[in-house]
């Protein structure tokens, strides 16, 4: 999975780095969700002057290029890696420990009508809790 993205970034014109590399790996190991200065921590362990702007920089390129996506949590943005699925779909968030599932449940579903004079382009829609490993 992480060569795949790796690729990814050189299709696009961007430099294939050991940091990128790692923090790809950092995501595909953990599966779920992690804010900047979490993925910074793990980091650190393997590139200990790394910066929280080139974290910070690099999630957001990655978020870009459609490797990640976010949401946001307590006022942090949190990250992981993009859903593989391509069907319309939504998640359940732990609270405790970041970890994600798919829910295929969508409250537009349940409009009667759509909006008039307002074209609906994108949503998104989150159930935070606790998972049953945390509860």
């Amino acid at each position: 999975m992480v060569k795949q993205y790796m690729e990814r970034l050189k299709e696009k014109g961007y430099k294939q780095t050991d940091k990128r590399e790692e923090i790809l790996r950092i995501f595909v190991k953990e599966k779920r969700y992690l804010s900047a200065k979490e993925v910074l921590s793990f980091m650190q362990t393997v590139f200990p002057e790394l910066s929280f702007d080139t974290v910070y920089r690099n999630l957001t390129l990655f978020e870009e290029l459609e490797m990640l996506e976010t949401t946001e949590l307590n006022g942090e943005r949190i990250y992981r890696l993009h859903c593989s699925d391509d069907e319309h779909h939504h998640h359940l968030i732990c609270l405790s420990c970041g970890k994600s599932r798919m829910i295929e449940l969508c409250p537009l579903d349940a409009l009667v009508e759509k909006p008039k004079e307002f074209t609906i382009t994108d949503h998104k829609f989150e159930l935070y809790g606790y998972c049953v490993e945390c509860s």
